[in-house]
């Protein structure tokens, strides 16, 4: 069954996780926007279907964090997905330092997480003591099972296939809400061929003394 058909679960957080945060910056006006635009689809019974496009550096992890903690103060688990090793670390690394002295306990899976480690992340996430998972494809392999999956989000959806954003899905009994992020402009007549299910989230906002960032399209004969 597609994303779209199957029921999900209204996510609704207290806030209280999200009031404990401690940013070194304001939130722009952007990132409050689109905090408001996921806690509205969470708020749903039909599971969020989104993608949010922004530059690099305007602030999409600080937006999937949001997401995330409204997940876990609902009493669900997140799940954050990377397309490579190198990126789910800097993920964690990135989530570990910002929910630093909160209660939420996060973890990482990637092919590299082996033995003990790997078996006592598996038992966090079908105990429900691990909130966050943060990992490559392996965090929809077979062996892993959530208690309660509310929230996925795909970094860099292009790399990963709709079979595989199925399979992360699938892992809940009722479809978890959705948040599908990129950093590469995508015209809207391509938005709507390969993204015509889902909403769309801009950040057209930089945080400030952040470089700007140029992109152009460039003919093949001129690389």
């Amino acid at each position: 069954a597609s994303t779209r058909r199957r029921r999900g679960v209204p996510v609704v957080g207290d806030g209280s996780l999200r009031a404990q945060l401690k940013l070194p910056f304001e939130p722009t006006g952007a990132q409050r926007r689109v905090f408001g635009e996921i806690d509205g689809d969470m708020a749903q019974s039909v599971p969020m279907l989104r993608l949010l496009q922004g530059d690099v550096g305007s602030g999409k992890t600080l937006v999937a964090v949001m997401a995330l903690l409204n997940a876990v103060e609902a009493g669900g688990q997140g799940a954050f997905l990377a397309p490579t090793e190198i990126l789910a670390r800097q993920h964690y690394a990135s989530l570990q330092s910002m929910l630093a002295g909160l209660p939420v306990n996060v973890a990482i899976l990637t092919g590299r997480e082996k033995g003990k480690e790997r078996e006592a992340t598996l038992m966090g996430l079908a105990d429900g003591s691990i909130h966050i998972l943060v990992g490559t494809h392996a965090i929809f392999q077979q062996a892993v099972t959530y208690r309660n999956l509310a929230l996925a989000i795909i970094d860099e959806q292009h790399r990963f296939g709709v079979s595989q954003r199925l399979m992360l899905t699938a892992k809940a009994e009722r479809a978890p809400h959705l948040l599908v992020m990129t950093a590469t402009p995508i015209p809207r007549t391509l938005q709507l061929t390969q993204h015509g299910d889902m909403d769309v989230s801009q950040l057209d906002e930089m945080p400030p003394g952040r470089q700007p960032i140029d992109t152009r399209v460039i003919a093949d004969d001129r690389m």
